[in-house]
């Protein structure tokens, strides 16, 4: 039986990711490491201790690397934070979910304050009842341990009663080592096929999408049940 639905929220909820790469391509630039947008891009969902050494020798790292994401975290809440937008019906998504009886928990790689700042834009900050974040995980997905904290705080709920809703191959990777399966949004710009050879069970284009087509989704409940009686 479901009982809980565990959302990502960067390219999922709120439309960032290319503010996440733009950042990210200016902080490799400011230390000497010229990187193209779209390689860039496509390690946007993991935290910076698993995108850094995508980039960045050992002894870089070592060398910069903490001065690197430090520098990178200040440039995107100056520069870039001020333009991230909410995708269309979040809220309505959220409320439907909650109707049907569900538990919400958000599981982010972004840092606290930031996902105070994305549940505001996506005028959710009353519909959420757990969240985790960077904060709570010693290592980013694409490694299980956001959605593993996630569960941890839903409790009484087993990995096979929650359903995981992101929008890159590292939220799918993340789960489907959690245990938990996955519904991919391709809001993120992140491929179809990308998503479905990550694990993704179910793809839909946006929240809206998903809320549209959410009698025939997973998340439905009588669904649900009925499927686990089969």
């Amino acid at each position: 039986m479901l009982k809980a639905v565990i959302f990502d929220v960067d390219g999922t909820l709120v439309d960032s990711v290319d503010l996440h790469a733009r950042a990210w391509q200016e902080a490799l630039a400011h230390f000497g490491k010229r990187v193209d947008y779209e390689r860039v891009r496509y390690q946007i969902g993991k935290g910076g201790d698993q995108l850094m050494p995508v980039f960045l020798s050992e002894s870089e790292l070592e060398e910069f690397g903490e001065e690197l994401e430090k520098y990178r975290g200040e440039l995107f809440k100056r520069e870039y934070l001020p333009r991230v937008e909410g995708f269309p019906a979040v809220r309505e998504l959220f409320e439907r979910v909650r109707r049907e009886g569900l538990r919400i928990a958000l599981a982010s790689s972004a840092k606290g304050d930031e996902l105070k700042v994305y549940k505001k834009i996506a005028r959710i900050e009353d519909l959420v009842e757990e969240e985790t974040s960077a904060d709570d995980a010693e290592r980013s997905k694409p490694h299980p341990d956001i959605f593993e904290a996630a569960l941890g705080r839903l409790a009484d709920t087993r990995p096979s009663e929650a359903v995981v809703v992101g929008d890159t191959p590292y939220d799918a990777e993340a789960a489907g080592k959690a245990g938990l399966r996955t519904l991919g949004l391709l809001c993120g710009g992140f491929p179809e096929e990308d998503l479905r050879a990550a694990g993704c069970e179910r793809i839909y284009r946006d929240a809206a999408d998903l809320l549209a087509n959410y009698d025939s989704s997973p998340l439905a409940v009588r669904n649900s049940d009925a499927a686990a009686r089969e």
